[in-house]
């Protein structure tokens, strides 16, 4: 039996997953832990991310495998020095820090946000490697000069188990400066932040979706790719399809076979891992909502679904920018509380949490089905595991919703990357022989006023100022 590795490296934790490369199976699975961080300064040391993958590696048997690959968390900058060595703790995508960067880069390029969507297929927020990498220029003036690479999470880790300083398109289009479109990067756009720097040695080679980054040992190492990415192949992501993971944070995305630009910065353009691209909205705020809200009750997952679905929220709506915003972006919004009265409720204020992270996710659907079709929907993540948001979210939803039976779609599609490295089989046809993509049908919530409340949101949302700059 021939084995292969996939490896989710996010925030929170390094997750191993190992599979018989012929079926599929999962043989074993293991993670340990990352030192947890609380925006607005989101930061790790990357060793800490190598510490967790060799605790996870040993969890999981320290299995012989053909190949690995490793999907990390997107967008983070981690710099190194001309001998490889880490500068300074990575900053990572949920660290806000670098919003009035994201500003200033946009007033930088004639026609503002729009010719940098032109250019990336995205506008520059604070989640973006450009904006964390004009902070540090700003900021460590020390540290600046002995930059001599910016990697990506996940590059680092490749790094790690091969020596060769490498990325793949997926992880790449998520930094400000390579164009999905072109498939090359901008160094003008590197150039805005640094005109003397020589970015051309700066920045990692980008590999093919099946090319080989090199060896862990015997094994083949996958070029790897950014978390959403390898999300969509371990879901067997279809065109048509909205994916929307409801994790610490929430994303929504679909694959297309054209590339998008959003001069709105609503929706980023990035690339898939397979040649294909992959529109995305980010929200920063989805479970960790419901997880702070259930400790203010105090209740477990399980009373807290019972308290949501006990009827709706009255007029209570809330607001989940609990740390700030991405989309939209309002970097420095907090949560907001609308309608509260004397005779509020445990399950009102339950029910208004679900409604709230529900709503933030739905407002992304509707940005993506103007970028690419959505047919429908398909729930994952943590989140999606609550019964309350499943059932709310198809209740507020105008297209049929679906719940992933996969366990871990971030690590699947990885091993679905390592296999294609292994075997030269097409990402799909891997996808489909595994039975991944598989998903059950959400029965909606009929007592969910579907336009009552996305319009009570809507009003509530309209009640925040506008960002700085």
């Amino acid at each position: 039996m021939s084995l292969i590795a996939g490896v989710d490296s996010s925030a929170q934790s390094t997750k191993v997953e190992v599979r018989d490369l012929d079926s599929g199976r999962v043989v074993a699975r293991s993670s340990a832990p990352h030192p947890p961080t609380t925006p607005p300064v989101s930061e790790q040391d990357p060793a800490a991310w190598w510490s967790a993958f060799e605790h996870a590696w040993a969890g999981a048997g320290g299995p012989v495998v053909a190949a690995i690959s490793v999907a990390g968390q997107q967008h983070g900058m981690v710099v190194l020095d001309a001998d490889q060595r880490v500068v300074r703790p990575a900053k990572l995508w949920n660290d806000t820090e670098s919003a009035a960067d994201a500003g200033w880069l946009c007033g930088q390029l004639e026609g503002g946000a729009a010719a940098w969507a032109a250019a990336v297929g995205s506008v520059p927020v604070a989640s973006f490697t450009i904006t964390k990498l004009s902070w540090l220029h700003r900021k460590e003036p020390d540290a600046w000069k002995r930059l001599a690479h910016v990697l990506l999470p996940h590059d680092w880790l490749t790094l790690r188990l091969t020596g060769e300083i490498a990325t793949d398109r997926g992880d790449a289009s998520g930094t400000g400066y390579w164009s999905p479109a072109t498939g090359e990067y901008r160094f003008d756009l590197l150039r805005v932040v640094d005109a003397d720097r020589d970015w051309t040695s700066a920045v990692p080679r980008v590999l093919a979706p099946t090319e080989v980054a090199g060896r862990w040992g015997d094994a083949l190492v996958a070029a790897g790719t950014g978390d959403n990415m390898a999300a969509a192949l371990g879901l067997a992501l279809r065109v048509g399809d909205a994916v929307v993971s409801i994790g610490t944070s929430g994303t929504v995305f679909g694959v297309s076979d054209q590339p998008s630009a959003d001069p709105t910065g609503a929706v980023a353009g990035f690339a898939d891992a397979t040649g294909r691209y992959l529109p995305l909205v980010c929200t920063l705020n989805a479970a960790k909502v419901l997880d702070a809200v259930r400790g203010v009750l105090g209740v477990d997952p399980v009373e807290f679904d019972r308290l949501a679905m006990a009827g709706d929220a009255g007029s209570l709506t809330l607001l989940p920018y609990f740390d700030g915003e991405r989309t939209p972006n309002r970097p420095d919004a907090t949560g907001l509380l609308g309608g509260l009265r004397t005779d509020v409720t445990r399950e009102q204020f339950a029910r208004a949490a679900v409604d709230g992270v529900v709503c933030g996710l739905l407002d992304g659907v509707d940005a993506l089905a103007a970028h690419c079709g959505v047919d429908r929907i398909v729930l994952t993540g943590g989140g999606a595991r609550s019964a309350a948001v499943r059932s709310v979210f198809a209740g507020l939803c105008d297209r049929p919703v679906f719940v992933t039976t996969a366990d871990e779609a971030v690590a699947a599609g990885a091993c679905v990357q390592a296999a294609a490295v292994v075997s030269g089989e097409p990402h799909a046809s891997i996808a489909e022989r595994w039975g991944l993509g598989r998903a059950e049908p959400v029965e909606p919530d009929g007592s969910a006023d579907r336009v009552g409340v996305r319009a009570r949101y809507a009003a509530l949302r309209g009640e925040l100022s506008p960002p700085a700059g």
